[in-house]
C-alpha cells in the first residue's frame, strides 16, 4: 500500500479508470459479436457497423485501446461488409 497521500489518491483514480476501460472493452466485444449475428441482413449490418466503427474511434481517442488495434478492427469490419455485399 502507498504511504504518500498523492499515491493513495492515484490508486483510487486508477481503479476508477480501470473499471471504465473494462466496461468499454467489454462493450466493444459484445458489439463485435452482435455484428456477426447480423450477417443475414446486410442493410442492418451496415448501419450497425457504422456505429461500431464510431465506438472504436472514440475508445482509441480516449486511450482505452491502442489506435492500431482500433484501425485493425475497423478494417476487418469493412472487409466483413464487403463480403456481405458480394454474397
Amino acid at each position: 500500500m502507498p504511504n504518500i497521500q498523492s499515491a493513495m489518491k492515484r490508486v483510487r483514480s486508477d481503479a476508477r479508470k480501470r473499471l471504465r476501460n473494462q466496461t468499454t472493452v467489454s462493450e466493444l466485444k459484445t458489439l463485435d459479436k452482435k455484428l456477426l449475428t447480423l450477417a443475414n441482413n446486410p442493410q442492418e449490418a451496415q448501419t450497425f457497423a457504422l456505429r461500431l466503427i464510431s465506438r472504436y474511434d472514440r475508445a482509441a481517442s480516449r486511450g482505452v485501446i491502442p489506435r492500431g488495434r482500433a484501425d485493425r478492427k475497423k478494417s476487418r469490419i469493412a472487409n466483413f461488409l464487403i463480403k456481405l455485399k458480394k454474397a
